[in-house]
C-alpha cells in the first residue's frame, strides 16, 4: 500500500569511540553445543563431580539431617541448600551424595559450578542436547537450558542436580530445577544465608565444622592411609580441638605432618609456638569469617614447608600472587606470562638458593612446579579441566595470605598481576564468554585488594579493559555500575581533570546510552566535553572522540540536524589529525552515515557505509564486530533505498556471523534480527516477519527491558506487521501502548515517537476510523514540520498519507 510507507522504525548499531585506554576489547563467544545422537547412553554424568578428599568422613549426623529434610518433600522435588562458611566441607558432602547417586545407577547426575549463573545455563544447555530434551536444538544455549528444565520437570528418570557454590541468588531465579514426577532432587551449596535461597520447595541445611569424633577420625584415617600411622599419638584429640575441628584446617595440618614426617605432639607444639608469634599479624578481631587464628596459623605452617620444597623459595610469592585474584579461579595461562615469571624471579627468597642461582629467571616449568607444590600442600587447587578457572584458592587461605603480605610488596605485585591479565586478555573477547567473565571478576578482586597501586600516575589499562568488555558484551546495567565506581575512584585519586577521569566519565555516558538512558548520556557527554576542552584543548584526540560520541547520542535522541552538523565537523578534524583509516575516524564516518540515513539521505549513507566497510574489512577482517556492525547498517540502508533483495541477503549473512561471534541474545544480534524481519515485511513475507519480530521482542524484553528504545522499535514494527496481516485490532492495541511508553521514555518530539503517532493514525484509517485518523495525522504533521522540517522524508510521508485519507473520506 502507499499509505504508511516509511513509517516503520528500524534499528541501527551506533558505534562509539572509546577514549584513551578505554579502547574496546571484545570477548565472549556463545558456545555452540553439538547435537547428541538419538540414542542416549544412560546413566549420564554431566559436569565434573569432585573426587572425595582423602580420609573423607561420612558425617553421619549431618547426612541424617539432610536426608530428613529431603524426606519432607514427599512426591515433589525438594531442594536442599547446604549453607555454611568456607572450609566446612559443603562441596565434599554434595560430592558424596553425587558419588552415591552414580553408584546407585541414577540416570542423570549433573554437577554445575554456580559461581556465575552463565556457567549453570551453559551446562544445562549441554545436558539438554545429551538427554535429547524436546526443543533442544544445540544452537541457542538459553533455549536449550530451558528445554532441560522442562525435561527434568516431566521425566520419570531418576536425576540429581548439584549447584555448587551459589554466589548470586537473584541471578538463579528461574534456573532452579523442579520435578512434578518426584523422580529428581537438587542439592545446592553456598556460603550465603540469603532468604532468596529458601522457600519454593527449598530448605536450608546448615553445615558446620566436624564433630570432635569426626575430626579425630579424619586425622587418624588420613595419616594411616598414607602409611604414616607412626605420626599418631595420644595428643590427636588435642590437636583436633586446637584446629577448631575445621575440615580445611585439618587438611592443612595433615598435609604438613605428612610432608615433614612430624608426629602430632611435635606439630601441636609448633602450632602453639606460632600461634603466639602470629597474634599481632593475624588478630582475632580481623577474622570476619569466624575461623579464629588457628586456620591462619596452620596455613602459614604449611606455607613454610612448601617454601622449602623444590623449586625452593617460590611458594610464598606464588601464593601471594594467587591470593589477590578471584578465589573462584583464574586461568592457568597467567602463570606463563612474562610479567608473572619476572615477578616470581624478583620475589624468590634468595636465602633458600645458592647465590649463583638466585638471579636466574624463573622458567614456565618452575612456575608449573610451584603450582603443584601449592596444590600438594592443599593451599590451592590447580585443575586444568576447570578452565578458565583452573587455579583456585580458598577465600580464607587467600585472606590469611593477603594479611601477611608485606605492604611494600603490593605496588610491584599489583602491577605484575594487572600486566598478566592484560597479556592473556583476547583482543576480541566476545567469542569467549567464560574467559571474559573470569578476567573481569579477577580484575575486580585485584582492584579491591590492591586499590591505589593500580592508579600510579595513571589508571592501569586492565581497569579500562574490564569496563569495555562489559560494554562490548551488551551488559549495560553492569557496565553502568562499573564505570560509575571507576569514575568515582579516578576522581578521588587522579582528580577530576585527569584524562583517565574524563575517560571513565565518557564510558559511563556510553553505558547510559547502551542502557537506553539517552538524556543522562547526553548530559554527561556534554559535561565531559566542556571539562575536557578546558583541560586538554579543543583539538586533542580525546576531545574529538568525545564530540563524536555526543553527536551519536544526539542522533539517538532524534536530534538529527545537530548530530549531522557535529559529526561532519568532527570527521573533518579527525581525518586531518589521525588520518582517514584511523579507527576513530572510521567510527565517526559510520555514525555520520547513520545521521544521513535517519535524515532520509540514503544515497549519501550508502556511499559512506560502503567506504567504511571496505576499510574495516581490510584493517580488522570480515568477522570483527565493527565490520559486522557496518555490514548490518549497510543492509538497512539498502532496505531504505528499496533494494530489498540485497538488504535481505546481507542481513541474513550478518545475522549468522553475529550469532556465532556475539551469541543470539546480544543486543547487536537482536538489532540485526529486527532489521531482517523488516526486509521480510517489505518483501511481503508477512508471516515470517511476524514470527521474527515476536521472537526478537521476547528476547529484548528479557535482555533490555520493555522500555528500552530498541524494544520500543520492535514493538512498533510488530504492530505494523500485524496491520499488514490484517490483524488490525491487535495492531492498534500494540501501537497505543507503544505510543504511551515512547512519549514517556523518549519524549513527544522524538523522531521515534512521531513515527509511532503517524503509524497509529494510518492504522486508524485502515480500521475505518477516518475522523480519528485525520485528527491524528494533522497533529503529527504539524509537529513533524516543526521538529523535522517540511522536506524531511517522514514529514512528506505524513503529508502524503493525510491527503490519501482526505480523498477517501470525501467532502
Amino acid at each position: 500500500m502507499t499509505v504508511g510507507d516509511g513509517g516503520v522504525g528500524a534499528g541501527r548499531d551506533v558505534s562509539y569511540n572509546a577514549i584513551g585506554q578505554g579502547s574496546r576489547v571484545i570477548d565472549n563467544r556463545q558456545t555452540h553445543i553439538h547435537h547428541a545422537s538419538a540414542e542416549v547412553a544412560w546413566p549420564l554424568e554431566i559436569g565434573a563431580v569432585p573426587a572425595l578428599a582423602s580420609a573423607f568422613q561420612p558425617r553421619s549426623e549431618l547426612r541424617a539431617r539432610v536426608d530428613a529434610v529431603r524426606a519432607q518433600g514427599a512426591g515433589a522435588v525438594l531442594t536442599q541448600v547446604l549453607s555454611g562458611g568456607g572450609g566446612v566441607g559443603k562441596s565434599q558432602l554434595a560430592a558424596a551424595y553425587a558419588s552415591d547417586a552414580l553408584s546407585d545407577g541414577t540416570d542423570l547426575v549433573l554437577w554445575a559450578s554456580a559461581v556465575e549463573v552463565q556457567q549453570v545455563v551453559t551446562l544445562y544447555a549441554q545436558a539438554a542436547v545429551l538427554v535429547s530434551a524436546p526443543g533442544a536444538g544445540g544452537d541457542n544455549p538459553e533455549q536449550d537450558a530451558r528445554a532441560l528444565l522442562s525435561w527434568l520437570a516431566t521425566t520419570d528418570r531418576q536425576w540429581l542436580v548439584v549447584l555448587d557454590d551459589i554466589t548470586d541468588p537473584a541471578g538463579m531465579v528461574g534456573w532452579w530445577p523442579a520435578s512434578r514426577t518426584g523422580s529428581g532432587w537438587v542439592l545446592a551449596t553456598t556460603r550465603l544465608t540469603d532468604a532468596a535461597l529458601t522457600g519454593n520447595g527449598r530448605k536450608r541445611v546448615s553445615v558446620d565444622v566436624y564433630t570432635a569424633k569426626e575430626a579425630a577420625a579424619y586425622l587418624r584415617t588420613r595419616l594411616t592411609d598414607d602409611d604414616a600411622g607412626h605420626l599418631l599419638d595420644e595428643t590427636v584429640e588435642d590437636l583436633a580441638a586446637a584446629l577448631g575441628y575445621l575440615p580445611l584446617a585439618l587438611g592443612h595440618a595433615a598435609a604438613y605432618m605428612l610432608n615433614q614426617d612430624l608426629p602430632c605432639t611435635q606439630y601441636l607444639a609448633l602450632f602453639n609456638d606460632n600461634n603466639r608469634r602470629l597474634e599481632q599479624v593475624l588478630p582475632e578481631a580481623a577474622d570476619a569469617d569466624g575461623y579464629g587464628r588457628q586456620v591462619a596459623t596452620t596455613l602459614l605452617l604449611s606455607l613454610n614447608a612448601a617454601q622449602q620444597t623444590e623449586p625452593t623459595g617460590l611458594a610464598r610469592p606464588a601464593l601471594q600472587f594467587a591470593a589477590h585474584l578471584d578465589p573462584a579461579g583464574h586461568p592457568h595461562a597467567l602463570w606463563n606470562t612474562p610479567t608473572v615469571l619476572a615477578h616470581l624471579t624478583e620475589q624468590r627468597d634468595p636465602s633458600l638458593d645458592a647465590p649463583a642461582e638466585a638471579s636466574v629467571p624463573v622458567t614456565p616449568g618452575e612456575a608449573e612446579a610451584v603450582l603443584r607444590v601449592l596444590h600438594r600442600y592443599a593451599l590451592i587447587t590447580s585443575d586444568r579441566r576447570q578452565e578458565p578457572r583452573a587455579v583456585r584458592i580458598h577465600a580464607l587461605t587467600a585472606r590469611a595470605t593477603r594479611e601477611t603480605t608485606p605492604h611494600e610488596m603490593l605496588p610491584a605485585l599489583a602491577q605484575a598481576t594487572a600486566d598478566a591479565l592484560i597479556h592473556i586478555w583476547p583482543d576480541l573477547d566476545q567469542p569467549h564468554l567464560n574467559l571474559a567473565a573470569t578476567l573481569r571478576t579477577n580484575t575486580d578482586h585485584l582492584h579491591q585488594h590492591t586499590g591505589k597501586h593500580l592508579w600510579h600516575r595513571d589508571g592501569h589499562e586492565v581497569l579500562f579493559r574490564a569496563g569495555t568488555s562489559l560494554l562490548d558484551a551488551g551488559l549495560a546495567s553492569a557496565a553502568t555500575a562499573y564505570w560509575g565506581r571507576l569514575s568515582n575512584v579516578s576522581q578521588q585519586i587522579l582528580g577530576s581533570e585527569h584524562a583517565d577521569t574524563l575517560t571513565t566519565r565518557s564510558n559511563l555516558a556510553t553505558s547510559y546510552w547502551q542502557d537506553g538512558r539517552i538524556d543522562e548520556a547526553i548530559t554527561l557527554f556534554e559535561a565531559v566535553l566542556t571539562d575536557g576542552e578546558q583541560t586538554l584543548g579543543p583539538d586533542h584526540p580525546h576531545i574529538l572522540t568525545s564530540r563524536s560520541n555526543l553527536a551519536a547520542s544526539y542522533r539517538q535522541a532524534g536530534r538529527t540536524d545537530e548530530a549531522t552538523a557535529l559529526s561532519e565537523a568532527v570527521l573533518t578534524d579527525l581525518e586531518t589529525l589521525l588520518g582517514p583509516q584511523h579507527p576513530s575516524t572510521l567510527t565517526t564516518r559510520s555514525n555520520l552515515a547513520t545521521c544521513y540515513w535517519q535524515a532520509g539521505h540514503t544515497d549519501e549513507a550508502i556511499a559512506l557505509e560502503e567506504s567504511v566497510l571496505g576499510a574495516r574489512e581490510q584493517i580488522l577482517g570480515s568477522q570483527h564486530p565493527d565490520t559486522l556492525n557496518t555490514r548490518s547498517n549497510l543492509a538497512l540502508s539498502y532496505w531504505q533505498a528499496g533494494r530489498i533483495d540485497e538488504a535481505t541477503a546481507l542481513s541474513e549473512a550478518v545475522l549468522t556471523d553475529l550469532e556465532t561471534l556475539l551469541g543470539p541474545q546480544h543486543p547487536s544480534t537482536l538489532i540485526n534480527r529486527n532489521n531482517l524481519a523488516l526486509s521480510y515485511w517489505q518483501a511481503g513475507r508477512t508471516d515470517e516477519a511476524i514470527l521474527l519480530f515476536e521472537a526478537v521482542l521476547a528476547e529484548q524484553r528479557r535482555v533490555l527491558g520493555p522500555q528500552h528504545p530498541n524494544t520500543l522499535h520492535t514493538r512498533s514494527n510488530l504492530a505494523i506487521a500485524y496491520e499488514q496481516a490484517g490483524r488490525i485490532s491487535e495492531a492498534i492495541a500494540l501501537q497505543e501502548a507503544v505510543l504511551v511508553d515512547s512519549e514517556r521514555v523518549l519524549g513527544p518530539d522524538h523522531l521515534d515517537t512521531l513515527t509511532v503517532r503517524s503509524n497509529l493514525a494510518t492504522t486508524y484509517w485502515q480500521a475505518g476510523r477516518n475522523t480519528e485518523a485525520i485528527a491524528r495525522l494533522e497533529a503529527v504533521l504539524a509537529d513533524q514540520e516543526r521538529v523535522l522540517g517540511p522536506e524531511h522524508p517522514d514529514t512528506l510521508t505524513s503529508r502524503h498519507n493525510l491527503a490519501a485519507v482526505y480523498r477517501q473520506a470525501g467532502p
